[in-house]
């Protein structure tokens, strides 16, 4: 049975909570704040919780604004909301900023520098509190104007080099170096890298993470087997793996920037008649939603993107609830997934070769479960609306 609510001339206010639950107004509104809850005794603000439900009671943002100079309002920028990956990041903060009663303003960029602005300027007339980044650029204008400028910025998925912006980043260096050990491990020396656009952060720290990983096993970094694409989407990730065989290098095992790069380098690979993992291992990154029903399943480094946003959310909170409070830089820990895409290397009469392959009649795909000879691919996928759900172009 719903409680019953009294009779008000008009909306409840807070001295009306205040003469029902028979406390100061004062000790109702730090009852109703999440932030401040802790400083009354239980007793009284379950009091104060029970009044305000029987009243309908809801507090004013404006006028709280007003009182507390906070609009307990987060603005997040973020490139694309149709990425799966990005909607784990603002799932996180938005349950990391709840629980401190600040709510986020969500806007969808692009990558577009416009929009950006036209975002920032429309959350900065409506007086945020500060800003959640998920910029992908490395050199962006936000850091430089904006920062300098004295507003509460926090970097998600991609960091600076100096320390003066706080910033929650996976460990792609650390993801990239468990990839190119596992490799290694399975007897491969010549490893390609199918690498992400410079310009974009995660494209850029991965590479990098690539070589330092490489020169530790004592693996030859040959640049005829690395390739830099313009973009993170299956389309790319192709292109660049048929330009690795059309320069007909010998290499046993790819390791991709991310998942659809990686998904790409399945089809060229299929497309030249070329076996994964028998001929050629892949590695991806970012473990993105379907992956696992690729086929062959793909082993990737998985990344926390949950809990990125849900320490990017504590960050912010942090930078509001004290301006002392140092700009912190947080890594998160990646983890290895294994599957089927990746297997030791092959004998030589075994493995196809990169040097030879030509390319395959079409129509070899087979799903999991179907029957094929050994000459046949193993890289189909598990059907159409599979390969439409994992072919979104910007995943990072």
């Amino acid at each position: 049975m719903a409680p019953r609510k009294l009779s008000l001339a008009g909306p409840a206010t807070l001295r009306d909570v205040a003469r029902v639950a028979g406390v100061h107004p004062g000790t109702v509104s730090r009852a109703l704040n999440p932030q401040t809850r802790g400083l009354v005794n239980e007793r009284t603000a379950r009091r104060v919780l029970e009044a305000a439900e029987e009243l309908g009671y809801r507090p004013n943002p404006i006028a709280r604004g007003l009182r507390t100079n906070r609009s307990h309002t987060i603005g997040v920028l973020v490139p694309d909301l149709m990425n799966p990956l990005f909607a784990a990041v603002v799932r996180g903060i938005e349950d990391g900023l709840r629980e401190a009663g600040y709510t986020p303003l969500i806007a969808n960029t692009d990558n577009d520098a416009t929009r950006e602005r036209v975002a920032y300027e429309a959350m900065s007339a409506r007086q945020v509190d500060g800003f959640i980044a998920a910029t992908a650029v490395r050199d962006h204008w936000l850091l430089a104007d904006q920062v300098g400028a004295g507003a509460k910025v926090v970097l998600v998925n991609r960091r600076v080099d100096s320390d003066a912006i706080p910033a929650v980043t996976g460990n792609d260096h650390e993801g990239i170096r468990l990839a190119v050990e596992h490799l290694a491990k399975l007897g491969h020396r010549r490893i390609a890298h199918v690498a992400g656009s410079q310009a974009l952060y995660t494209g850029w720290s991965r590479h990098r993470g690539f070589l330092d990983a490489m020169r530790a096993r004592r693996l030859e970094v040959d640049p005829g087997l690395v390739v830099f694409s313009d973009a993170f989407n299956e389309r790319e990730g192709a292109r660049c793996c048929g330009e690795l065989l059309d320069r007909r290098r010998d290499f046993t095992a790819i390791v991709a920037g991310n998942d659809l790069l990686a998904l790409g380098c399945y089809d060229a690979l299929e497309e030249r008649a070329l076996r994964c993992p028998e001929g050629v291992s892949v590695v991806g990154y970012n473990d993105m939603p379907f992956v696992e029903r690729f086929r062959p399943p793909l082993t990737t480094v998985r990344v926390p993107h949950y809990e990125l946003g849900a320490t990017a959310a504590a960050l912010m909170l942090e930078q509001l609830r004290s301006r002392e409070a140092p700009p912190r830089q947080l890594e998160l820990a990646p983890e290895l997934v294994i599957r089927g895409s990746t297997a030791p290397v092959a004998d030589t009469g075994d493995r196809a070769t990169t040097r030879t392959a030509g390319k395959g009649p079409a129509g070899q795909r087979r799903t999991e479960g179907e029957s094929g000879t050994a000459g046949e691919t193993r890289t189909a996928r598990a059907g159409k609306a599979d390969r439409n759900t994992a072919s979104l172009d910007t995943l990072q």
